[in-house]
């Protein structure tokens, strides 16, 4: 046989193969899909890449080598951005296990990560000025003072310099003219000022010490630790967490401080810069765009060194993270309800270990889950039994109405505020104290009804009743935002002067207070009443919440936007109009979450000189809730609910996982729900109840369904559910979402 001639040597180089990555895109999709990067390219987990989907380009991030199932000639071409931004490995990780926990594509949890795309461009830069060498021939007084504010060397915008020197931006302009003003260029945004550990250190009681000594040297240690910081209201929790960021401030890194709502936010970022001398960057929904990628970029570079938010800013790429501290720990808005269902409390334990570094859960009222790890030492506890300097806990008195409604006339019986507690304001407004009114229900009642023919107003697209809302003449939904005009007539009967508002919000609250206190000053705070009123007048441009701090108001009457976090030092009376409200929820935590509020509630109560008195308005005294609050025995009735649910095998002594099946078509939605309860696999420690009917049978035109799984502590229901989901077919119509450890059953 013929051997085949040898081929001639080529002295061109051969052509390179190019690399491949698995990349993911922030969409809920399964995971990462392959892209061909550019030939040489050297791009690490977390590299930031544009990548085609379909006729869309898309910003991506390399998350692992490719998986080679298609061939390089069909792959389409991703490209680092710019400057190759990346986010950190242990973010990739962190992403990677939320959404392995909550059974949510890694593609949905990225999107939280990638809040701000502009963050990741090409910084623009911007124009100031600062004094230059000419001294123009003309000096007006208003240019004498522009210059002589420019002498310090800031560089200032022309509105700036205007502003600083109180002159119109037409004199600097005209200096910038003369020469007097030279140009230069600086960064898009003026970065944050870092805070000052030292820059005015609080003196601490003989516990604050202890505690804050302690998360001092966890801080130092520089490894994972979790620390319950449990106090009672006025403890002063804040100044001792305060002590472990100044000390994670002085080794240079990062610090994350989750608040559970935006309402919080201000007065924390006063007292914040009281102590450290500068603000904290803000993370949370109300930022603007340009603010959202300043604080993002300022982040990932590590220039901002404390950042305050909600649950989301636990997706920041953080370079160095030193201490994460998730305050009102116990709070329920601190679960994410909608898209990816997390809670930003058992999360950011979980960040804090990837990231090596302690983390500490600040409440008075700590969740049982927080409690038992506390008192099981899994969680280092670190207690607060008493108020910071003179300041005592509030008695607590129970209004019995049953009794009281038996012993006033049928004249008065309609009347929401009972006669020991109007008794009680009056001697508070006499003395020149402050009181607060809570009842956590918005608007003016929850229900208008005709009491001619019956008709009750409800919402078209949800389950819910429509809220009046006295002061705007609205008639709401407050599940999906429906609104009417507050009508004269029934649309059933036709009938007018036949409609009645049943039961109190905040609103009727107001009224009745008015009416028995004309001369009081008061306002209303709810998440939906931040604005003009007729009572209050200027007093809602300032807010009513600085207004009651400054004592420009006499009473508060609120929801549970007043409950947490408020120091009030004149305020020495809470009432709390129906302590009852929320205590049958019919869900595991209702009891909790009713004595945890109300705790807070009356915590507001005597936190500085003068003693404070609670009054809680209930029907059932007898209620162990109740009980406890009037005894103040708060552990007594945690070892209570913890027997209950340990004997329930309910948690944190058991698991649950809920299904929600919901959509358009009602019969497909139960068909569906139907299917999954016949499919549920058989296994040991499990039970599978349902389906039933959500809390909201109908949500924003959506028929509901829910089925609840209950596991004991060591069953995998992550690999349960995968398996169980993964044996039905769900048509496209109708969508299947899984919430692992819900804790609202709505």
């Amino acid at each position: 046989m013929r051997r085949p001639e040898p081929k001639p040597v080529s002295d061109a180089p051969a052509p390179q193969t190019a690399p491949c990555a698995g990349v993911l895109l922030p969409r809920p999709l399964a995971g990462a899909y392959d892209y061909k990067l550019p030939p040489g390219c050297n791009a690490p987990r977390g590299t930031l890449v544009t990548a085609p989907l379909g006729n869309t380009e898309m910003l991506g991030v390399v998350w692992g080598p490719a998986e080679g199932v298609v061939g390089d000639n069909r792959l389409k071409l991703a490209e680092p951005l710019e400057g190759s931004p990346a986010l950190p490995p242990r973010l990739c990780d962190f992403i990677d296990w939320v959404a392995d926990y909550t059974l949510t594509p890694p593609g949905a949890i990225l999107a939280m990560a990638l809040r701000s795309r502009g963050a990741f461009e090409p910084e623009a830069r911007r124009t100031a000025y600062v004094k230059g060498e000419a001294v123009p021939a003309r000096l007006s007084q208003a240019r004498k003072r522009a210059l002589e504010v420019a002498a310090d060397g800031l560089a200032r915008s022309i509105s700036g310099l205007a502003e600083d020197a109180n002159v119109s931006p037409a004199v600097v302009r005209g200096l910038v003219t003369a020469g007097a003003l030279v140009a230069t260029t600086l960064p898009e945004f003026a970065p944050f000022v870092a805070p000052d550990p030292a820059f005015a250190a609080v003196t601490l009681g003989d516990d604050q010490a202890r505690a804050a000594s302690a998360l001092r040297q966890a801080v130092a240690a520089e490894k994972f630790s979790a620390h319950l910081l449990d106090g009672v209201t006025g403890s002063g929790k804040t100044e001792v967490y305060f002590e472990a960021v100044a000390a994670a401030l002085s080794t240079g890194k990062q610090v994350l401080i989750l608040l559970p709502e935006i309402a919080l936010t201000a007065q924390f970022l006063e007292r914040f810069a009281a102590r450290f001398g500068t603000r904290p960057a803000e993370w949370h929904s109300d930022l603007s765009q340009k603010e959202r990628r300043r604080v993002y970029r300022a982040v990932m570079r590590g220039e901002a060194r404390v950042v305050v938010g909600a649950r989301s800013a636990l997706f920041l790429p953080f370079q160095s993270l030193s201490l994460i501290v998730v305050d009102e720990e116990h709070e329920q808005a601190f679960k994410q309800q909608d898209g990816a269902l997390y809670h930003a409390r058992d999360m950011a334990v979980v960040r804090a270990r990837i990231e090596h570094c302690p983390v500490v859960l600040a409440s008075a009222t700590p969740s049982l889950e927080s409690f038992v790890n506390a008192a099981g030492g899994r969680y280092v506890h670190h207690r607060l039994p008493r108020r910071h300097g003179v300041a005592e806990l509030p008695a607590v008195r129970l209004i019995d109405l049953r009794k009281e409604r038996d012993e006033i006339d049928a004249a008065v019986r309609a009347q929401w505020l009972s006669p020991p507690l109007r008794a009680a304001i009056a001697e508070t407004l006499a003395a020149g104290e402050q009181a607060m009114l809570f009842l956590n229900r918005r608007g003016y009642a929850p229900l208008t009804l005709c009491e001619a023919c019956g008709h009750k107003f409800t919402c078209p697209s949800c389950a819910t009743w429509l809220v009046e809302h006295k002061y705007r003449r609205r008639l709401a939904c407050h599940q999906c935002g429906y609104e009417i005009a507050a009508p004269n007539a029934c649309p059933a009967c036709q009938e007018s002067g036949t409609l009645i508002a049943c039961g109190p919000g905040v609103e009727r609250v107001a009224e009745e207070f008015a009416a028995f206190f004309p001369a009081a000053r008061y306002a209303i705070a709810s998440s939906d009443t931040v604005q003009s009123q007729p009572h209050t007048g200027p007093l809602e441009v300032q807010g009513p919440l600085r207004a009651f701090a400054r004592q420009e108001i006499d009473v508060l009457i609120g929801t549970q936007i007043v409950a947490k976090g408020h120091h009030f030092p004149h305020l020495t009376l809470v009432g709390v109009v129906d302590a009852d409200l929320g205590g049958a929820d019919g869900d595991v935590r209702a009891r909790e979450r009713t004595f945890q509020l109300l705790h807070q509630v009356a915590g507001r109560a005597g936190r500085a000189e003068k003693p404070g008195m609670v009054l809680l308005q209930t029907r059932n005294p007898e209620d162990a809730v109740m009980q406890a609050l009037g005894r103040g025995d708060r552990d007594g009735f945690y070892e209570q609910e913890r027997a209950f649910r340990e004997a329930a095998a309910a948690p944190p002594f058991g698991r649950l996982a809920a299904v929600i099946v919901s959509g358009y078509d009602g019969e497909a939605v139960r068909e569906v729900a139907r299917a999954l309860a016949k499919a549920a696999p058989a296994a040991k420690d499990v039970k599978v109840w349902g389906p039933t009917p959500a809390f909201y049978a109908l949500l924003r035109g959506q028929t509901r369904e829910r089925l609840l799984v209950q596991a004991g502590r060591g069953v995998d229901v992550q690999a349960y559910m995968r398996a169980w989901l993964a044996s039905v077919k769900v048509p496209s119509a109708v969508r299947v979402t899984v919430d692992v450890d819900p804790v609202s059953f709505f």
